[in-house]
């Protein structure tokens, strides 16, 4: 089996060959021992049943795709919005390749991080001197400025201490005792993503701050401190710059990885580029307060912020559509006496615009959500907002004071009476909910086609399309640019649900002289 240089095909049309059609037909016969079409047919349809879901449900001891990432992976990201930091993953080489790759692939960027490849050796004895050699590669290799240690689950099981064995690496002249080596431990088989980029940044808090705060008084630099927590919208951290700088609010992003991963094609390399500046983060105790974007994700974040930079630390939603938009904005100018210019409430009133225009559409359209806890609540508040109905709720890794936050905010709207919330569940229940309790859309990341292709192999009429909003977005390019932050977040969110739901209709009115006397150019 070859192809003609002539006539290179890609793999869609290339294995649609009869050659490879038949390859696959013996690999089928001669090796998988596979059951019968039928039964194989008889299966999926029961698998698609309100009995199987109750079954499904009462799933404890497995996990079917998960709804999350791992600890470290969202240590790394954190590790990469400061400026000239490495992320180090004390652990083993495929770990890092992992996330570099879950990375690349989101990003369409290469992602800088090492690991100190802990192999079998390590696992009985410990890594002590894989961290003391690592870190001294590293330095000398990349010449960062900054090192961010976090560590996998082979570090965790085996007990290694972070603290002791960077002190260790110190002590004997492996790296500079002054060279800044923040660390956090991040257990893969606790927590998520999102726990260990709350996990790292409070490991940055915590090395530059928690000895150094003689000096500092809440106010001091009549700044804002924000933190974006998981973020990876790279459009989300303009829209934060753009907001602030238009009210005239000194502010610390703390935390900024939009240089280093949208970094130009012009012939130069940038392993880093951009970011928090360290001294940003030593001088952010200084701060009038600091807002976190995603509440529910950054709860040692928040606690550091009240215990010791002594801040409070004000309360907010993520800032994902109108109302919660509008809240952030009044608590900006509360703290900081800026008012809101009118840039921003013409702003503003575009979005009402396009909520009104599009109003007609969106109506009463069901929708399922799935993905982070802050980025769920959001979403379901703006679809709320817009009159839609998001009857299925799914967030793995929340727990259940986030679920009866949510629940509180579908019992105030008209459109939320008959939605249900899953906490602790993954996407194989989430599955069951697409046929069982079928709703028009599901809004959530790239995961969720393979969803998509199992209710329409049911049929047509079982089809959930999925709008891809969330993290990772892998099989389509360039959405990792938009936004789902401020009015300017609004708006790209309304128009790829709105222009989806259009799509639909659109795909269920072509057939000619038979369903196209509903297709027209008035929508």
């Amino acid at each position: 089996m070859s192809q003609v240089v002539e006539d290179i095909q890609a793999s869609y049309p290339l294995f649609r060959k009869e050659e490879y059609l038949q390859t696959l037909k013996n690999k089928q016969e001669q090796f998988e021992e596979r059951h019968p079409q039928e039964t194989i047919d008889e299966t999926f349809l029961w698998s698609t049943t309100a009995e199987y879901k109750e079954i499904n449900f009462n799933r404890e001891a497995l996990t079917i795709n998960p709804a999350k990432a791992c600890q470290p992976l969202g240590s790394v990201l954190c590790a990469l919005g400061f400026e000239k930091t490495l992320p180090y993953v004390h652990g083993s080489q495929g770990c890092v390749a992992y996330f570099r790759t879950y990375f690349n692939r989101h990003f369409k960027e290469p992602v800088a991080c090492v690991s100190d490849s802990m192999t079998e050796d390590a696992a009985v004895f410990g890594g002590q001197q894989n961290m003391k050699d690592g870190l001294q590669n590293a330095k000398a290799l990349y010449k960062p400025e900054m090192i961010a240690v976090s560590t996998t689950c082979m570090a965790e099981v085996i007990g290694d201490d972070l603290n002791a064995f960077i002190g260790n690496a110190k002590k004997e002249g492996f790296i500079e005792a002054d060279f800044p080596t923040p660390f956090a431990h991040t257990p893969s088989f606790v927590g998520s993503h999102t726990t260990g980029w709350d996990n790292m940044f409070e490991g940055i808090q915590r090395y530059f701050t928690l000895n150094y705060m003689e000096d500092k008084s809440p106010g001091k630099n009549g700044k804002i401190n924000i933190v974006p927590g998981f973020e990876t919208y790279l459009g989300n951290y303009r829209v934060m710059k753009r907001m602030l700088e238009e009210m005239g609010v000194d502010y610390s992003l703390l935390c900024d990885p939009s240089g280093v991963l949208d970094t130009p094609a012009d012939g130069q390399y940038r392993m880093y580029d951009g970011g928090t500046k360290l001294d940003e983060m030593k001088d952010a105790p200084n701060a009038i307060d600091t807002l976190m974007l995603q509440p529910w994700q950054l709860v040692k974040t928040r606690k550091f912020v009240k215990t010791v930079w002594n801040q409070p630390a004000s309360e907010i939603d993520i800032p994902m559509g109108l109302g919660a938009t509008d809240a952030f904005l009044m608590k900006i100018a509360e703290l900081t006496g800026k008012p809101i210019p009118d840039s921003l409430t013409r702003e503003r009133g575009v979005l009402v615009d396009m909520m009104t225009d599009s109003h007609t559409w969106l109506h009463g359209k069901k929708f399922g959500v799935y993905g982070d806890a802050d980025f769920v609540l959001g979403m379901v508040n703006f679809l709320l907002e817009l009159g839609a109905e998001p009857t299925q709720v799914l967030c793995q890794h929340a727990n259940k004071r986030w679920k009866k936050a949510v629940e509180t905010v579908l019992a105030a709207s008209p459109y939320g009476q008959n939605s249900e919330v899953h906490i602790g569940k993954d996407l194989w229940h989430f599955r069951s909910l697409m046929f069982v309790n079928q709703p028009d859309f599901m809004i959530g990341n790239s995961y969720g086609k393979f969803i998509q292709r199992d209710t329409l192999h049911k049929g047509k009429a079982f089809e959930v399309p999925l709008i891809r909003i969330g993290f990772p977005i892998f099989d389509r390019h360039h959405l990792h640019r938009d936004t789902t932050l401020g009015y300017e977040g609004a708006m790209y969110m309304i128009k790829t649900i709105v222009n989806t739901i259009l799509e639909r209709l659109d795909d269920a009115t072509r057939g000619m002289g038979t369903t196209d006397y509903n297709y027209d150019l008035v929508r």
